[in-house]
């Protein structure tokens, strides 16, 4: 039987690594959101990186999660180069310290919906 949505379908090409974790209680959590601000700058590869912290959840569904870091890759091969990177290996010794747990998924994502263009700026009146 067939799918209504194609789930193979990456017509971006890009490939999404997104993490969410939960913090260790002595972690410092600004310290480590500088080093990841950092880390991204320094490797080419990362073609954009967002980052939040959950405000709204009920404690019931995010079991204790608190921040989800997306970072986005032009292709497949680009994360590998970020992975095997030297900065990023430093970097993930001092992140894995201070998380106590976390999910990782790292996968091409399927564009459902495309964002809306922007109206073209008006010319001021003459």
């Amino acid at each position: 039987m067939g799918s209504a949505v194609d789930l193979g379908n990456n017509n971006m090409g890009e490939f999404k690594h997104l993490v969410i974790v939960k913090f260790k209680e002595d972690a410092v959590v600004d310290e480590i959101l500088k080093g990841l601000e950092n880390l991204v700058a320094e490797i080419d590869a990362v073609k954009s990186f967002e980052w939040g912290q959950d405000l709204e959840s009920q404690e019931m569904l995010r079991q204790g999660f608190t921040h989800v870091f997306v970072m986005t890759f032009d292709k497949k091969e680009d994360y590998a180069v970020f992975q095997s990177h030297p900065k990023h290996q430093e970097f993930s010794a001092i992140f894995s310290a201070v998380i106590e747990k976390l999910v990782l998924l790292d996968f091409p994502p399927t564009l459902v919906k495309t964002p809306p263009k922007a109206a073209p700026p008006e010319a001021p009146p003459a």
